[in-house]
């Protein structure tokens, strides 16, 4: 009886236990408490050791129950523009204000897909851009300026 190997899960459930154990390793720099009075590192090593205890589940199904699956190409171009687009968000969201750093980045990652229209992307990224402002801003009231000072506003 031939085993195929799902590379997928495979990869997928390390990065899994990868995580998890940073959150139960990062976790044992705090206090952990006792069960009945749990101090501010019980929360993270449960929940790191449970996400890494899932991804040791995916990886063993990974292994013996896998499926045969072919990739196609890697898009490149997308990822490469979302990156982009995330670290633009970070950089200049305070100095830009969340207006227009939201716009860009909505625009960025709408035009990282090679069958999106310029039209349509500027439509997106507008309808993106008014209801991320009305959950973040108004709705949750974070404490980010609108217009930024690198425009003057």
């Amino acid at each position: 009886m031939e085993r195929h190997r799902s590379f997928p899960d495979i990869l997928a459930g390390g990065v899994f236990v990868l995580i998890g154990g940073s959150f139960a390793v990062g976790s044992l720099s705090y206090e952990l408490g006792t069960p009945l009075r749990m101090g501010p590192g019980a929360f993270p090593l449960l929940l790191g050791v449970t996400v890494a205890a899932l991804g040791l589940a995916v990886v063993v199904k990974g292994l013996v129950a896998g499926e045969v699956i072919t990739f196609g190409p890697v898009p490149w171009r997308a990822v490469a523009v979302v990156t982009l687009a995330i670290v633009f968000f970070g950089l200049t969201v305070r100095r830009l204000g969340f207006v227009p750093t939201s716009a860009v980045t909505a625009l960025l990652t709408t035009l990282a897909s090679t069958r999106v229209r310029l039209r349509t992307a500027v439509a997106v990224a507008a309808g993106l851009t008014v209801a991320s402002t009305l959950i973040f801003i108004v709705g949750l009231q974070l404490r980010i300026p609108l217009w930024g000072p690198w425009l003057g506003v």
